[in-house]
């Protein structure tokens, strides 16, 4: 299983150079996916995910000259028959899954059935998560509470153990302060990283890496 997961995409030259080898080849010569989902749960997140596909909003994640890219959209799956879908993925050098609300992302995870296929894929596939992105692959998540899912949907998938807070000290987040997080991480049974915008997890068969030009904590429970 590989997975690389990051608080705001591919924004630097330390990340780039994990993805490239957790792919085992440069970009330009592998396809990616990209899941927009989790976006459509925030105010004007129609118009977000636009700008993280063309580019024009935040770090490289879309518009890093990938070989191919396609828009996988979760909530249209479980009304389309899965060979038109399952085999595009199968066949996918890189799974892009965008930042948003982590309830609303894991919702549709589990009701398009990607959730099941996920550790199959992920053999072969490299996971590459934006913020609500990487944080559904662990053991929390959060919501914005825009939508109108039952209170007890799970907001993550738990599939690693340990939580991720990303956006460390980033002046669009005030809660997400150095100390807040501590006391966040306090209150869950798993290690927690805290990672700024400059930093990703990188992780490979369970083994992890801290990748960073910037700042990150951990706190263990």
């Amino acid at each position: 299983m590989k997975l690389l997961l990051t608080s705001a995409g591919i924004s630097n030259t330390s990340i780039h150079n994990a993805l490239v080898e957790l792919l085992g080849k440069p970009v330009a010569e592998a396809s990616a996916l990209f899941i927009p989902t989790a976006i459509y749960a925030i105010a004007g997140g129609a118009d977000i995910a636009r700008k993280v596909i063309c580019g024009s909003l935040g770090d490289p994640f879309c518009e890093l000259g990938w070989k191919s890219l396609g828009v996988l959209e979760l909530t249209a799956l479980p009304s389309i028959k899965q060979e038109l879908w399952v085999p595009m993925l199968q066949e996918t050098d890189a799974l892009l899954v965008g930042g948003g609300d982590c309830q609303y992302l894991c919702y549709w995870m589990q009701q398009s059935g990607l959730a099941d296929l996920l550790p199959s894929l992920l053999r072969k596939m490299v996971y590459v998560g934006l913020s609500a992105g990487s944080m559904i692959m662990t053991r929390f998540g959060t919501t914005y509470g825009n939508h109108i899912l039952p209170a007890e949907s799970d907001k993550s998938l738990g599939l690693v153990d340990i939580a991720i807070h990303p956006h460390l000290d980033h002046e669009w987040f005030p809660k997400n302060s150095l100390a807040n997080l501590e006391k966040l991480a306090a209150t869950i049974p798993v290690p927690s990283y805290a990672i700024d915008d400059q930093t990703a997890i990188k992780m490979t068969d369970g083994t992890i890496e801290v990748v960073s030009e910037g700042h990150w904590k951990l706190f263990t429970p």
